[in-house]
């Protein structure tokens, strides 16, 4: 293996960096190298390296610009300026990243592909390309070396799960030679090996948005989430009045009939069903967090209607109409209340930021109760007297125009 800066067995790249203590337990120090000379410390070259060893003469001593941020499973970590590159595993945080105006920065995320992009492409005058972020499915060492980012959006934890050799020397590796881990696992609740704190989705937003500066941005963007959540509220109908809803993956085999099926969740992955106090039909008929049924399991249940989940992240319009033909073709999928109503709809991806929540809480809204929010027709189809909130002021938060 070449034994240079940037690779395992090198020198410290950021040799300022120093972490007291193992993840989880203790807090990581690391001085993470901001995109420009205007956002390094006094006394950078903007690379993270020392420029001159003294005070110019006649020029008094900067004080220390660092700062630091806390969230389990890490603790404490400190910055010596804003971050300039940065990876998430997850789109939650690369959805964070980017409402925070940090998109030209993201340079890895677990799978683009997935990623429910269509939804910034309703917002004017934001182009968020994916062409050069690479997709980093399976992470190791190697790939977070090449990467070589100034902070890793993630759960340090996570990687044990989906990494079978990863180890707890490894994180501290990677958070001293690269940039440090910052992130919690937020999707679910209740996994064995997540036994910290969790934390709401603007809870970690705010952690996120101060690690890279920007407070400023994440109370705006706060505003527009509290805003649309007193806008729904407000007409949420009584809850005698609320249809029942089966969630279902989208990924399921509908030829064969073989179904993934949840009840609603605590966590981020279902925020905007609680926030919208969804009638979850399954609720009651599963013992954890998800359950495999067939066909004729489904028509026991018979919701009022079913919502695909990861319809705006995994599949086309078209390919989601392909797999409900195949629904409603069958002989039993077809007597479905909810087929026989036309009430089959295009869910949200469980892997939601702050961007992402917004148009999917709209969409809920409109899917489950069109008769207080209007009728939902698909992405890019909701006329700007029927939206639950203004594309425009997200767009300025996301540009740094607010």
């Amino acid at each position: 293996m070449p034994n240079g800066d940037d690779t395992p067995g090198g020198p410290t790249r950021r040799a300022f960096a120093k972490y007291g203590g193992t993840v989880g337990l203790g807090g990581l120090l690391a001085g993470c190298t901001g995109g420009n000379a205007e956002s390094a410390p006094s006394g950078s070259d903007g690379n993270g390296t020392d420029s001159t060893d003294e005070t110019p003469e006649g020029e008094e001593p900067t004080e220390d610009e660092s700062y630091s941020v806390t969230m389990a499973p890490m603790g404490e970590v400190t910055f010596d300026s804003p971050p300039g590159t940065w990876l998430a595993f997850l789109s939650t945080y690369g959805d964070m990243g980017i409402a925070l105006g940090q998109a030209d920065g993201l340079r890895g995320i677990w799978d683009p592909a997935t990623v429910p992009t269509e939804f910034y492409g309703q917002l004017p005058g934001v182009d968020i390309p994916f062409d050069d972020v690479a997709a980093i499915e399976g992470l190791d060492k190697e790939t977070l070396y090449q990467l070589d980012c100034d902070l890793h959006l993630l759960d340090p934890n996570w990687l044990g799960v989906i990494a079978d050799e990863w180890t707890e020397s490894d994180t501290e590796e990677i958070a001293d030679r690269v940039g440090p881990f910052l992130g919690n696992y937020i999707r679910r609740r209740g996994d064995d090996w997540h036994d910290y704190r969790y934390y709401s989705l603007y809870e970690a937003f705010g952690i996120v948005a101060d690690a890279f500066g920007e407070p400023e941005r994440y109370e705006a963007f706060a505003a527009i989430h509290d805003d649309l959540l007193s806008t729904v509220r407000a007409s949420l109908p009584e809850s005698e009045d609320r249809p029942s809803i089966g969630l279902v993956s989208v990924n399921s085999d509908f030829e064969d009939g073989s179904f993934y099926v949840y009840p609603v969740q605590d966590g981020n992955n279902h925020k905007q069903y609680r926030d919208l106090e969804m009638n979850g039909a399954f609720d009651d008929h599963i013992d954890g967090g998800y359950a495999q049924w067939d066909y004729e399991r489904l028509l026991d249940v018979d919701p009022d209607a079913l919502l695909f989940q990861y319809g705006f992240s995994h599949v086309s319009a078209a390919e989601f109409e392909n797999r409900m033909d195949a629904l409603r073709e069958d002989p039993v999928g077809g007597q479905l209340t909810a087929v026989r109503n036309g009430r089959l709809y295009r869910g949200g991806s469980s892997y939601q930021g702050p961007i992402v929540n917004l148009f999917q809480t709209e969409a809920a809204a409109k899917q489950f109760y069109p008769d207080a929010f209007g009728e939902w027709h698909g992405i890019g189809n909701t006329s700007a007297d029927e939206r639950l909130f203004d594309r425009q002021r997200v767009a300025d938060v996301i540009n740094g125009e607010f």
